[in-house]
């Protein structure tokens, strides 16, 4: 078993409320989630308006395509064009 993580830290300079910014975030997350399946939550700041963290993950059986996964997500949420991605990280992770 193959597991993909990521972290996703956004900028959202359009947010200037924390109602707007967790607007945003969900839907961004939402759409991840439905257009790859893939667990998606907000897991860092989350009292901070204009930034956000996003933890993705995914499980396969094939490390490549569990990349290939993350790498796509990282892509999507990149050219949203809602939010800024600042700054990323993927891990795959082998459990035998």
């Amino acid at each position: 078993m193959v597991i993909g993580v990521c972290k996703v830290v956004l900028a959202i300079d359009e947010a200037f409320s924390l109602k707007e910014k967790r607007h945003i975030v969900k839907s961004l997350v939402e759409r991840v989630k439905s257009k790859f399946n893939a667990s998606v939550a907000e897991v860092d700041l989350n009292d901070k308006w204009q930034r956000a963290v996003i933890g993705i993950s995914c499980v396969s059986n094939e490390s490549g395509h569990a990349d290939s996964m993350m790498a796509s997500i990282v892509n999507f949420i990149e050219n949203d064009g809602r939010a800024v991605l600042f700054d990323y990280s993927t891990e795959i992770i082998h459990i035998d």
